[in-house]
């Protein structure tokens, strides 16, 4: 089975990375304990914020696969959610070197669709920015209409409870199942070469 991934895998935010819609939910200003590390927002009873459980090892993988990875929110709270993936800390990615410290959550995006619109129009600007093709591109969210973006070309995943390990690899799958390794035309040329 192939290892391929997309050149680019993008996330909704709310109950796809974090369990809450962060227009709603959430009371800022938010704050990260100088002990903890632990992100609070400001109500009477703080809630934390904080990603699903298997969000920072996700992170790690498709970073060191040189894979771009996209934030799309139409949350219309673009500022506090930006914050929050300023304030979450990714802890070091298991099994690395014991001195290395916590990264910024917001380090691991390379690209930020933050704001009020359809999830057309941030994968159309994800395309114009990044030139990354459609068909290259993998999407996870917890809304079903906004598998619309399958119009383009990207394929889309939907997560129900959280994005966790299972949930990316029936994505990978689907996307791979969809793109399958294409034999260029050098490759076939040269199978010829070497059969005759």
């Amino acid at each position: 089975m192939t290892t391929r991934l997309p050149k680019l895998v993008a996330f909704d935010l709310d109950y796809t990375l974090w369990d809450f819609w962060i227009d709603t939910h959430v009371h800022p200003p938010l704050k990260r304990h100088h002990v903890t590390g632990k992100v609070i927002d400001s109500q009477r009873k703080p809630k934390t914020i904080d990603f699903y459980r298997d969000v920072p090892q996700i992170m790690h993988r498709l970073q060191a696969a040189g894979v771009t990875i996209a934030a799309c929110s139409r949350t219309d709270a673009p500022s506090l959610a930006r914050e929050a993936l300023d304030l979450i800390l990714i802890p070091p990615r298991t099994g690395s070197d014991s001195s290395a410290k916590p990264i910024p959550a917001i380090k691991f995006f390379d690209q930020l669709e933050i704001y009020p619109s359809s999830k057309i129009r941030h994968f159309k600007k994800l395309h114009e920015k990044t030139g990354i093709p459609y068909d290259e591109m993998l999407f996870f969210d917890d809304e079903w209409r906004n598998q619309e973006v399958e119009e383009l070309g990207v394929t889309f995943t939907l997560v129900q409870n959280g994005l966790n390990d299972r949930i990316l690899e029936k994505g990978l799958e689907e996307w791979r199942k969809r793109h399958p390794v294409q034999v260029t035309e050098d490759a076939v040329e040269a199978d010829e070469t070497l059969i005759s």
